[in-house]
């Protein structure tokens, strides 16, 4: 098989991927159009009308959590850089708990449909509604953009597509389908396309972890030993003798990569409690109550799964091999591909892959409703219609931004195949970290915060973090970076967490204090802090 794969020929059948595929697309397009028969109301598109239970939601969670980036991109890293890689896991696991201890119960109380509902509830409406819906819309496309990635490299493998041309139609096919989900079930359809997709991605890696261990009959030394050497023994001169046991093999090579890896971890620990398509989840369950509950379940989902991506990464590097690994399309995202194919040939890895494919699908669905719900509800409703416009015109509203997202989602996509998506993903959690959650903080717990400090926040997070990435080896100066024939690298970190985070909080507190002469409502300071503690008239928490 290594010497197949080091050729650049298919691994398994691409008849029988291409039909798993269309089986999983038929049967999730079979519950989204079901579930579109009870979608008549704004409440119903952008919410699911609040009728899922905490399990229920804590499964949905789970599937819009563990995205492409989960299962491909931290198993690939794992394979070739070891310990490093696996800071991805452990910084996605923690960040939950940022967002269940400060987070999930008081946003739930306090708003209805969109992260801008909390952020806008005692400040002003139109200026704050604009700046968050914006931060969401930019958050989403950079996600999309990694989930994008992922499907291309993923199917170029299943289907021996080595152009770009060919990775770039599969991209295209990933968006239409995405649109075609949301526009067609909403929230409700895409909420139980995610519930499927987290069964099967845990029970799949679930499996998979234990096909692994029975490899080496239950002995993770040895697996780790066997990891070891096979790296160390490598024909590329860049991964001979590499240590994947030991932190370095990434992030240690110099003091500035050190500085990188801080930064990195950071920007996953604070960027889940920002991100939009995580928090809408919260609106999607009647009560507080079940809004802990889905994070509780949610919790034990994802972190049996990033323990799970332990063993199949090193699993990975130990029965595949570093240099397989890279020179297969999509190269470290196909780590976990190749890995199914050792442990149980075509018919598993067609399978795996197919959960890898409807990974990526209710994923983008999610981000694509998230992102509809801010421009329409935000942007169209409160700021341009000033809060006059109907329910019917809002959804319409949404539904043709959906299309338009798609569309920039697949152009970006295009741009970023060959990267690392695990890597792409924690560029969008510095973006969240950076512009959405110190706002969401300070409205929450600062009471003396106002306008002024929520727009230095976004605006001030958002613009750093973008230029910083703009100007980073992320986008020029390096091989892997997405334009790696141009070089305008100045800002020497590939991840700017360290930097923009920080400011964005600093950034409040200055804009606070420079707007202080215009005060707030302090009626509704008073009303938004019993509402966040309580839960009282939580359905009223929509634009005034």
């Amino acid at each position: 098989m290594i010497t197949t794969l080091a050729a650049g020929t298919d691994v398994g059948n691409p008849i029988l991927n291409i039909a798993i595929f269309v089986a999983f697309v038929v049967i999730t397009m079979t519950i989204v159009i079901r579930a579109s028969r009870t979608t008549k109301k704004a409440s119903d598109f952008y919410t699911g009308g609040g009728q899922f239970s905490g399990p229920q939601n804590g499964f949905a969670i789970a599937g819009d959590y563990l995205s492409a980036a989960s299962f491909l991109g931290i198993a690939g890293a794992i394979a070739v850089y070891g310990y490093d890689g696996f800071l991805y896991s452990v910084g996605f696991l923690v960040a939950w708990l940022v967002a269940l201890l400060l987070v999930a119960e008081l946003l739930r109380n306090t708003g209805r449909f969109t992260m801008a509902d909390v952020l806008s509830f005692r400040l002003k409406q139109r200026p704050v509604r604009m700046a968050a819906a914006l931060s969401t819309l930019v958050v989403s496309l950079f996600y999309l953009l990694a989930q994008m990635a992922g499907a291309g490299g993923l199917v170029a493998l299943l289907l021996n597509i080595d152009g770009k041309v060919g990775q770039g139609v599969v991209v295209a096919v990933v968006g239409v389908l995405m649109i075609v989900y949301v526009l067609v079930g909403g929230m409700k359809g895409t909420t139980y396309v995610q519930m499927v997709k987290a069964v099967l991605l845990v029970a799949g890696a679930g499996i998979m972890f234990f096909l692994v261990l029975f490899a080496v009959r239950g002995n993770f030394s040895q697996l780790l030993a066997d990891a070891q050497a096979t790296v160390a023994g490598s024909t590329n001169e860049a991964i001979a003798g590499r240590d994947i046991l030991a932190p370095g093999a990434k992030y240690g090579i110099s003091s500035m990569s050190k500085l990188d890896f801080i930064s990195l971890g950071i920007a996953l620990v604070l960027g889940t409690a920002g991100l939009p398509h995580v928090l809408m989840r919260f609106y999607t369950v009647p009560t507080a109550k079940e809004a802990r509950r889905s994070v509780t379940w949610a919790i034990g989902l994802i972190g049996a799964f990033y323990l799970f991506t332990l063993v199949l990464g090193y699993g990975a590097a130990k029965m595949v091999g570093p240099d397989v690994i890279l020179a297969a399309p999509g190269k470290e995202n196909a780590a976990a591909p190749l890995l199914a194919f050792e442990l149980g040939g075509t018919i598993f890895l067609a399978i795996i892959s197919a959960v890898a494919f409807a990974t990526i699908l209710a994923v983008v669905a999610g981000l694509a409703i998230t992102a509809s719900a801010s421009f329409a509800h935000d942007i169209y409703a409160s700021v341009i219609k000033r809060g006059h416009a109907s329910e019917e015109s809002q959804v319409r509203v949404s539904r043709i931004t959906v299309v338009v997202i798609g569309l920039v989602s697949i152009v970006l996509g295009i741009m970023a195949m060959g990267q690392n998506i695990a890597f792409l993903v924690a560029l969008a959690f510095a973006v969240a970290a950076s512009a959405n959650l110190p706002t969401l903080l300070y409205s929450l717990f600062w009471k003396k915060f106002n306008t002024t400090g929520a727009l230095f926040s976004i605006y001030g997070g958002l613009v750093s973090c973008l230029l910083l990435i703009a100007f980073s080896p992320a986008v020029s100066g390096k091989p892997s970076s997405m334009f790696p024939t141009a070089d305008f690298d100045y800002f020497p970190l590939a991840n700017p967490g360290i930097v923009s985070i920080p400011l964005a909080f600093v950034l409040g507190v200055v804009g606070t204090y420079i707007g202080r002469g215009k005060a707030e409502d302090p009626a509704k300071q008073a009303e938004m802090e019993v509402r966040s503690l309580t839960g009282v008239g939580v359905e009223k928490a929509v634009s005034h």
